[in-house]
């Protein structure tokens, strides 16, 4: 007779990773969600910020869970080992903030600092022809 432990372990490495591929599936929709928000509504810029946000978040999650084996655990884990792994992914989340607060922090300055440089180069030339019109009217009067 077949062993019930070995015909486990042949199911489970045999056939088709069914959680691996709706993880798949839930993340391409997400992905595809986020864009269309993105291109295909009339939301704010700040909302639709707010909507990638959240999808980038449950992304993450879906990830964690689906990929990542976060939900597995083998018998012989103990509370040090949860507490590791719990504290590797705070450590990770709160990467993962900072870079994205940076990167966005970042663009917002150099966003700021290029629209303040161009309103002095457009004030500059509103300048530069108004003394060219001034030189013109001058020409004209003689």
């Amino acid at each position: 007779m077949a062993n019930p432990q070995n015909q486990a372990v042949s199911n489970e490495h045999g056939g088709i990773p069914w959680k691996h591929v709706v993880g798949y599936i839930l993340s391409i929709v997400l992905t595809a969600l986020a864009l269309w928000v993105t291109f295909k509504t009339g939301f704010s810029k700040q909302t639709i910020l707010i909507i990638i946000f959240i999808f980038a978040f449950l992304q993450a999650a879906l990830q964690l869970l689906m990929f990542m084996h976060m939900t597995e655990s083998s018998e012989k884990s103990n509370s040090l080992t949860g507490k590791t792994q719990t504290g590797n992914i705070l450590f990770a989340a709160f990467i993962a903030i900072v870079i994205v607060a940076g990167t966005v922090w970042v663009m917002w300055a150099g966003h700021a600092k290029h629209d303040h440089h161009k309103m002095e180069m457009d004030h500059g030339k509103t300048e530069m022809d108004g003394h060219k019109m001034d030189k013109d009217m001058e020409g004209m009067d003689h």
